[in-house]
Parts: C-alpha cells; sequence; structure tokens
C-alpha cells in the first residue's frame, strides 16, 4: 500500500484559505462575533456568512445568536471536531513541508 502525497490528504472544507483563516482565529481566540472575524479576515458580509455556514454544516464550528446589550449579534466557536480538523490539516502542512525539505 502507498501512502498519500501529503498534499493529497489536505481537507477540502477545512484548507480552503478564508475557511483556514476562520478556524485559526477560533483556535485562538476561542469564540469570536460576526464583526470582529468580518473586519480581522476583510471579508463581505455575505462570503463570511457563507463560509461560517459550511464550517458549521461539517460540525467543526457551532454559530450561536444572541444580543449584546440590544444589538444582535452572532458568535462563532470551534468544536472539538473542529480542533481536531485544524490539527490534522497542520499536521498534514508539516508533513510537506519536511518531504520537500528532504529533496
Amino acid at each position: 500500500m502507498t501512502e498519500d502525497h501529503p498534499a493529497m490528504t489536505f481537507d477540502e472544507v477545512v484548507h480552503q484559505r478564508a475557511r483556514l483563516a476562520i478556524l485559526s482565529v477560533l483556535a485562538e481566540a476561542g469564540q469570536a462575533d460576526f464583526p470582529y472575524l468580518r473586519k480581522l479576515l476583510g471579508m463581505t458580509d455575505g462570503n463570511l456568512g457563507r463560509h461560517l455556514e459550511t464550517l458549521a454544516a461539517a460540525g467543526l464550528i457551532v454559530i450561536s445568536k444572541g444580543y449584546h446589550g440590544n444589538r444582535p449579534r452572532t458568535w462563532a466557536e470551534l468544536t472539538i471536531a473542529g480542533q481536531r480538523a485544524l490539527d490534522a490539516e497542520l499536521a498534514n502542512m508539516r508533513a510537506l513541508i519536511a518531504r520537500l525539505e528532504q529533496g
């Protein structure tokens, strides 16, 4: 049995640039609200919303809605599965880097 090339083991849901950024921010912050993510990542409302929906549908984040004062807010939080998926993606990146550095 042959090993997969490390580049072929990337998870397409996680590896997409905006989603990888969202997961990374949530891994650092634990939880973030929609305006914070939008501003930090330079995304439009629609684009960020779509990526959050994709991550939530995959079970990688949980989206909750509530209020901050009397203003509605949407928060995103990394799930255990999301942390595992991010860890796996980073391990795959490290494997690819190691392979390329070997020559």
